[in-house]
C-alpha cells in the first residue's frame, strides 16, 4: 500500500507539464488573479476542486487561487476585494460579476516559533468548500496573537491556523486529489501528494491517517461520501475502514453545520448517489431520522431534485425535508384515512421540525416550508369542490401537489387523487411551473408564504434635506 507523506519533510512536488487540463474552461478571472498576484511579487496558483475537475472533465462552477499573500496583501493588490471568515481569512476578489476566492498558504502549528496565528475557535472549523478549506461569508475578525494548535478532548481541531509556504499548505488539505496546484501562466501541476496517480486510479484519499484526519473534523466523513458520489470515485481501503468507528463523531458537529452538509450531499446533482452511499454505512440517521418504511419517498424526493438540477431549474432544502420526516410526522398524527385536523397537524409539525433542531438545525423558512406542505395534504386529499380554487391559488399549492405525486408514485396516496387535481388545474389552467415555487428559498429572493420580499425603503442620511435623485429613488434597495 502506497504511503502518503504527512508533513512538509521530504516535500518536494512532483511537476506535471503534460495532463488533460483543457485550458478553455478555465475562468479567464481566475487567470487574472493569478497574473496580478505574480506580477505583485507572490506565489499564486489555481488550487483544489477546480484543478480536479478539470482534469476529469468537468468544468467548475467555482474557481479558488491558493497564494503566498496575506488576505491584507491581496486587498493591496485588487480594487475589490472583501475579507471574510471568523476562522480563517479569505479574501473574495472581485472581477466583473465574478468573485474569486483567494485564500493564503496555511501551515499546522508544530514549533514555538512567533507566527501570525487565525481564529478558529468553534464547532464550525473546517467548513470546507470544495477545495478542501473553509467556506464562510462572515467579516473578518483580526487574528489574535499567541494562539496555538488546540484540540478537543476527542481529538477535533478548534484552532489550527497559520500562515505558512505551498508545501505546508498542500499537507493541510483533506485528499490527494484536492492537493494539485496548477499554474495557468506556464500551464503546470505541481503535485506534493500523489494526487495526480488518484485521479487516474479514481481513487479518494485522504492525506494523513485517516483516523486522525476524521477525529480533526468528523465532516470530512460526509465530504467523502459526496465526492465519491459526484465524482463517481472509490475511497481507498484506509480511508473507508476509518469511517464506521469516527462516524460517532459526527453527533458532536453543530447543527447548523449540519445542515450546511446536508445541503451539499443532496443538492449538488448527485442526491440520490450520495443517499445511497450514506445508507450503506448507517451515517444517514446520524442527520436525520428514516426508518426503512419512509425510505421510498425520500428516496423519490432526491430523484426529483436531481433531475430538477439536471434541468437547471431551482431546488430547496424545504422540499426534501419534508419527504424525509413525512412519515415521523405520519406516525405521530396517528390518523386513518385523512390526516387529522388543521390544529393537531400544526402542532404535531412543529413538534417534529423542533426535535431536529438538536441534530440538523432547520432555518426558519425551510421550517414553514415543511409545515405548509404537510399542512396542505389533509386538505388536498378531501377534494372539496368549494376549495379548490383556493387551494389552487394558495402559494404553497404547485409545492405541496408535487409532494402529493410523490407520496402518489410511493403508493402513499391513491393514484385517482393525483389524478383529481391534475385535472383541477387543467380545467382552470395550469398554475407556475413548480419551479416557481416547489424549490424557493435557494434560487429566488422568496418569503417564507410565497412571495417575493418586499425591498426595504431606504434610509435617509440623517442632515440632509430630500433632493430629486433621493427622491427618484426612495422605496429602492441600496
Amino acid at each position: 500500500m502506497r504511503a502518503l507523506p504527512t508533513s512538509r519533510t521530504n516535500s518536494l512536488p512532483n511537476r506535471i507539464t503534460e495532463h488533460d487540463i483543457d485550458r478553455s474552461h478555465i475562468s479567464t478571472s481566475a487567470v487574472t488573479v493569478v497574473e496580478q498576484l505574480r506580477d505583485a511579487g507572490f506565489e499564486a496558483y489555481l488550487v483544489g476542486g477546480c484543478v480536479r475537475d478539470l482534469l476529469i472533465g468537468l468544468t467548475p462552477k467555482d474557481f479558488d487561487v491558493a497564494t503566498s499573500a496575506t488576505p491584507d496583501e491581496v486587498r493591496g493588490v485588487f480594487r475589490r476585494v472583501r475579507l471574510v471568515g471568523r476562522r480563517f481569512r479569505i479574501a473574495h476578489v472581485r472581477l466583473g460579476r465574478e468573485v474569486i476566492e483567494v485564500s493564503t498558504f496555511r501551515r499546522a502549528h508544530d514549533t514555538d516559533e512567533d507566527e501570525f496565528p487565525v481564529d478558529l475557535a468553534d464547532n464550525s472549523l473546517g467548513e470546507e468548500d470544495d477545495s478542501g478549506y473553509a467556506e464562510v461569508d462572515e467579516p473578518a475578525t483580526p487574528p489574535r496573537a499567541g494562539e496555538e494548535q488546540e484540540l478537543s478532548d476527542q481529538g477535533m481541531l478548534l484552532r489550527d491556523n497559520l500562515y505558512g509556504t505551498i508545501d505546508d499548505d498542500a499537507f493541510r488539505r483533506d485528499f490527494t486529489v484536492n492537493a494539485l496546484y496548477y499554474d495557468p501562466i506556464d500551464d503546470t501541476l505541481l503535485d506534493y501528494c500523489d494526487g495526480m496517480a488518484d485521479i487516474r486510479a479514481r481513487k479518494l484519499r485522504l492525506i494523513g491517517d485517516a483516523e486522525t484526519r476524521f477525529r480533526e473534523d468528523p465532516v470530512r466523513i460526509l465530504r467523502a461520501v459526496r465526492f465519491e458520489a459526484k465524482l463517481g470515485f472509490a475511497l481507498d481501503a484506509d480511508t473507508e475502514a476509518a469511517i464506521a468507528p469516527m462516524s460517532e463523531l459526527l453527533t458532536a458537529i453543530a447543527p447548523a453545520r449540519l445542515f450546511d452538509e446536508f445541503g451539499k450531499l443532496f443538492l449538488s446533482g448527485h442526491a440520490l448517489a450520495a443517499f445511497e452511499r450514506m445508507r450503506e454505512r448507517d451515517l444517514i440517521e446520524i442527520l436525520l431520522p428514516l426508518p426503512p418504511h419512509a425510505e421510498p419517498i425520500a428516496e423519490a424526493a432526491l430523484k426529483s431534485t436531481d433531475s430538477r438540477l439536471a434541468e437547471d431549474k431551482p431546488v430547496t432544502a424545504g422540499f426534501l425535508l419534508a419527504a424525509f420526516l413525512w412519515h415521523e410526522y405520519l406516525d405521530r398524527c396517528d390518523h386513518t384515512g385523512p390526516i387529522g385536523n388543521g390544529q393537531d397537524n400544526a402542532r404535531v409539525a412543529n413538534a417534529v421540525i423542533a426535535e431536529q433542531q438538536f441534530t440538523i438545525s432547520i432555518p426558519k423558512r425551510h421550517a414553514l416550508f415543511v409545515r405548509d406542505v404537510w399542512n396542505l395534504q389533509p386538505k388536498l386529499e378531501k377534494r372539496s369542490p368549494k376549495q379548490v380554487q383556493s387551494l389552487l391559488e394558495h402559494p404553497r399549492f404547485r409545492a405541496a401537489y408535487d409532494f402529493l405525486m410523490l407520496r402518489v408514485d410511493t403508493h402513499d396516496a391513491p393514484a385517482e387523487l393525483g389524478e383529481w387535481w391534475t385535472e383541477r388545474q387543467k380545467q382552470v389552467g395550469e398554475p407556475a411551473e413548480a419551479g416557481a415555487e416547489q424549490h424557493n428559498g435557494e434560487a429566488t429572493e422568496a418569503s417564507p408564504n410565497g412571495s417575493r420580499r418586499r425591498r426595504r425603503r431606504r434610509r435617509r442620511r440623517p442632515g440632509r434635506g430630500p433632493s430629486s435623485l433621493a427622491r427618484r429613488h426612495e422605496g429602492t434597495a441600496p
